[in-house]
């Protein structure tokens, strides 16, 4: 069950109802109890996770795979697909998901092309570069809701 809570893109998550926010910038987004995992997941283990790690490894109860193996599917994405020029490594990680977990019978291109065009309406890019603001200094979308926005759509298509 999806619940909207406000989220700064520090990822601080604070209520609805709280009307002191000291100036900084917040969006609202929607967040699930897997959402929020994978966006733990990138601050609190002893080695470094990066997004399409993060993804993958909140899957990991469905996925049948050891976190090992789980962490060298995703390890070329840090940064977005090999480096910050390409995609957003979150959108990376949702595509293996997506391709090992859909059984919709439709074409996994298509529904991946869904989640993608989704994710970039809430975000306002798929380029990890652009979603960090590199070049403008003006960030889009945090790493952990990048995260949390692939999660949910994988949970929107996957059911």
């Amino acid at each position: 069950m999806a619940v909207v809570s406000v989220v700064s893109l520090d990822g601080s998550t604070y209520n609805k109802d709280n009307s002191f926010m000291r100036g900084a910038f917040y969006t609202m987004i929607e967040t699930s109890k897997r959402a929020k995992k994978a966006a733990e997941l990138k601050h609190s283990t002893d080695v470094h996770t990066n997004c399409a790690q993060a993804v993958l490894l909140a899957y990991q109860d469905k996925l049948g795979k050891s976190t090992e193996e789980l962490r060298a599917l995703g390890s070329a994405f840090g940064g977005g697909m090999g480096g910050m020029d390409a995609t957003c490594g979150a959108l990376t990680g949702a595509a293996v998901v997506l391709g090992l977990l859909d059984k919709s019978g439709k074409p996994a291109k298509t529904v991946m092309n869904e989640i993608l065009q989704e994710f970039k309406e809430k975000a306002g890019a798929t380029i990890c570069r652009d979603l960090k603001g590199v070049g403008t200094g003006k960030m889009l979308c945090s790493c952990d809701d990048c995260v949390r926005l692939a999660v949910l759509g994988l949970e929107k298509h996957l059911g």
